[in-house]
């Protein structure tokens, strides 16, 4: 099973960023962290790397009853989205699927959430 659902499209990159922070805010979804991963290693290792962000993608209410469910699901949040510049100049654009991540946690309470975020995410992917 992939761990992930993911598009790739023939845009720019800031463009596509623009659409993902829109798609997901339709479903429900706030981002609550930015990580250039580009400017970081750069900053940190001096290497260059391709445009690579990562969107740390929150529902509050999904996130609510996951926390309610188990305690230590915070070690799994925020939902994680990624748009990565790929080799042949287009958008990959990457969402963690929470029922691949969900599998490793024995609490069947957290099942039909993870459905149900994976249905938001995947309607944020198609989108685009």
């Amino acid at each position: 099973m992939a761990y992930y659902l993911s598009k790739t499209i023939g845009s720019g990159f800031d463009e596509v960023v623009s659409k993902v922070k829109q798609a997901l805010k339709g479903e429900g979804f706030g981002v609550l962290t930015e990580i250039d991963v580009k400017e970081t290693l750069k900053q940190k290792l001096d290497v260059n790397f391709n445009k690579y962000l990562i969107l740390g993608a929150c529902n509050p209410p999904f996130a609510f009853k996951a926390l309610q469910a188990e305690d230590k699901i915070g070690t799994m949040l925020p939902c994680n989205v990624i748009v990565q510049e790929i080799d042949d100049g287009k958008i990959e654009v990457a969402a963690i699927d929470p029922i691949a991540s969900m599998q490793a946690i024995k609490n069947p309470d957290l099942y039909d959430i993870a459905d149900q975020v994976q249905k938001k995410l995947k309607k944020v992917i198609d989108s685009l």
